[in-house]
């Protein structure tokens, strides 16, 4: 029997795990640095951001895989939270329910569609962030059904940077996978 075994020491991670961390690490730490600097800009409605932070969540779910991505829309949500002054504010649980409902909804498209590109993947969450965040609104703070007025242009606005961050991602990701051949 050999000594690690003996001693109950677990096996070394394999180097492609440790890289896969890696990449997901430095992944979170873009993320939040761009959604504290998102905070940082003068807003184009209520509950409206551009949403850069998720052009990390998108090469995340291509790089990584669905349970990567998820956890990296919920650590940027709340790291980030922690930087800006949000964390258990109203507007934490608005974005974090946009947040979620964007993953969920990337990773089903992704699962079910795993030739949509990124583009598309980015549109749809981008439509399911900002319904999300006017679900969570209209339930827990406002409770006025009048606040769906709101929708039409906001939703409008989220495809015009879903469109952008999908681009993005879709650029990145090509240049990305040159890069590891």
């Amino acid at each position: 029997m050999s000594e690690n075994v003996k001693r109950n020491i677990p096996p070394r991670p394999s180097l492609k795990s440790l890289e896969d961390k890696a990449v997901w690490l430095s992944f979170v730490l873009l993320a939040i640095g761009l959604h504290v600097f998102e905070a940082t800009l003068p807003s184009l409605g209520p509950w409206f951001k551009l949403g850069l932070a998720n052009i990390m969540t998108l090469l995340a779910l291509v790089m990584l895989g669905a349970r990567a991505a998820f956890m990296l829309a919920i650590a940027r949500v709340v790291i980030g939270s922690i930087f800006i002054g949000t964390l258990f504010t109203p507007t934490f649980f608005i974005s974090l329910a946009g947040a979620l409902t964007a993953a969920t909804v990337l990773v089903v498209l992704y699962k079910m569609f795993p030739r949509m590109s990124l583009i598309s993947l980015s549109l749809l969450a981008a439509v399911a962030h900002m319904s999300g965040q006017f679900i969570t609104v209209e339930t827990w703070f406002i409770q006025q059904p009048e606040v769906y007025y709101l929708l039409p242009p906001l939703l409008l606005l989220s495809c015009i940077s879903g469109w952008i961050n999908g681009a993005i991602s879709s650029y990145i990701w090509q240049r990305l996978k040159k890069e590891r051949l």
